[in-house]
């Protein structure tokens, strides 16, 4: 290849974080530049490559079909050249990455793909510490899971999900008799998990089933709990779709109605703004994010 084709690498790096974000500000933040300098950045670079790679929309950014393509290529030698570099260089700093993060996000979304990451990066250790309750970065964590509205001041954020909203319960509990509306849930037990803004009122309300009184049932901290109770039939658990693919292909839950409602909490991958990921912490993130778009 002649050396004058391939693109600096601050304009590479630019088009990765820009199209991670779809905004040139949160961009602009990691990257510890000026909106306008990123902006000028990503023009240089099409301008380079003879192609637009992001569309500009009204609320936002989107990126081209060309951009789409070229995103996974700029990422993975991006990736291949942070962890190069850190196993060349920076031996004496291996560290296991510090993920700090939901408990059911971990048991029903990122252990079974875990596995991949380890393929890809088998020189890379992740640490998880189970939060279940939201607190302030402190800077010991390398990035945070959150369930949420995805806005938290002074950190930034990328969705990992997009959820749904539906009542699950194992075989054996609908077998008991039908169910075959919203309200119906009424006949047994509702499973409640502590600390979600949605939980069975919000559903209940939209579903139509306003009247049925969910203010009783055992509560829970988290949706591991609940879904887990739920296999054993004592009850229903309100289920996020993220949650329990598995668990529905699998036969051990089965969803309720056709009825799903969206939710306009989910998960999402925080990090502190200003502060630069270490090149370990960089690698999982890019990856975790791929990953959940893979699963949209």
């Amino acid at each position: 290849m002649n050396p004058k084709a391939l693109p600096p690498l601050n304009w590479l790096r630019a088009f990765e974080v820009s199209a991670r974000y779809l905004n040139f500000t949160h961009a602009a933040e990691e990257l510890h530049l000026t909106q306008g300098a990123v902006s000028q950045q990503i023009r240089q670079l099409e301008s380079h490559l003879g192609v637009a790679l992001f569309k500009r929309l009204p609320r936002g950014l989107g990126l081209t079909e060309e951009g789409q393509s070229y995103l996974p290529v700029v990422q993975d030698a991006i990736t291949r050249l942070a962890v190069g570099t850190n196993e060349i260089f920076g031996q004496h700093k291996r560290r296991p990455i510090k993920v700090r993060g939901s408990l059911s996000f971990l048991h029903f979304w990122l252990a079974p793909r875990l596995a991949d990451f380890r393929r890809a990066h088998p020189q890379l250790d992740i640490r998880y510490i189970s939060n279940l309750w939201v607190k302030e970065l402190d800077g010991e964590d390398d990035v945070e899971i959150r369930w949420g509205h995805g806005q938290w001041p002074g950190l930034l954020s990328q969705r990992l999900t997009w959820d749904t909203l539906f009542p699950v319960c194992s075989p054996e509990l609908l077998a008991q008799g039908p169910l075959r509306e919203p309200r119906d849930v009424a006949r047994h037990p509702l499973l409640h998990v502590l600390g979600y803004e949605e939980g069975w009122g919000y559903w209940l309300q939209r579903a139509g089933a306003e009247d049925v009184d969910y203010a009783t049932g055992p509560q829970f901290d988290t949706l591991v709990s609940t879904l887990r109770m739920a296999e054993l039939g004592q009850g229903i658990a309100l289920a996020r779709s993220s949650m329990v693919e598995d668990l529905l292909r699998e036969g051990r839950l089965v969803e309720l109605f056709d009825c799903r409602i969206e939710a306009s909490e989910s998960f999402y991958l925080v990090s502190g703004s200003g502060t630069e990921l270490h090149p370990d912490a960089q690698a999982f993130a890019i990856w975790l994010v791929a990953q959940a778009h893979r699963s949209t």
